[in-house]
């Protein structure tokens, strides 16, 4: 299925803010998705609700909750969940940097739906609505996705 990828491409290197979708083969975590847009997606993975000005995701790398779920309003920088644009209205989270996080190596990489044209990620892999109601019924723990070069 057709998907975007990261404005920079992908890369073996990561870093924070460098727009490059790592490659890997990263487990999926659990499922957010956004109430009052789409409904709650089917799926094996353990799923929450976003919660507007609630729910955030740290991408400070000095700070200790780096590449974390936050709760807003947050001290350091982090990204809302609840995103004006429909690009987390469903979103899974990636074990990229999160199970053993390395500073400065990249935060937030998410599976989500992606922009009109399938324009570039900030280093996200995603994917259009339909595409993400079909695949989430078949998202589990021992789901990985792969990025290969």
């Amino acid at each position: 299925m057709p998907c975007a990828l990261g404005r920079s491409g992908t890369t073996i290197f990561k870093r924070e803010g460098d727009g490059a979708t790592p490659v890997a083969s990263m487990a999926l975590v659990e499922l957010w998705h956004r109430g009052g847009r789409l409904d709650r997606p089917k799926s094996r993975l353990p799923t929450r609700r976003v919660r507007p000005g609630v729910d955030g995701w740290c991408d400070a790398p000095k700070h200790a909750a780096y590449n974390r779920h936050v709760r807003l309003p947050f001290p350091a920088s982090a990204e809302s969940l609840a995103r004006d644009d429909r690009l987390y209205d469903v979103v899974v989270v990636l074990d990229w940097n999160l199970a053993r996080r390395a500073r400065g190596r990249g935060s937030a990489i998410f599976f989500h739906i992606a922009k009109e044209y399938y324009r570039p990620t900030e280093g996200c892999v995603a994917i259009s609505p339909a595409d993400m109601r079909r695949l989430a019924p078949h998202l589990s723990s021992r789901t990985r996705l792969t990025v290969i070069r």
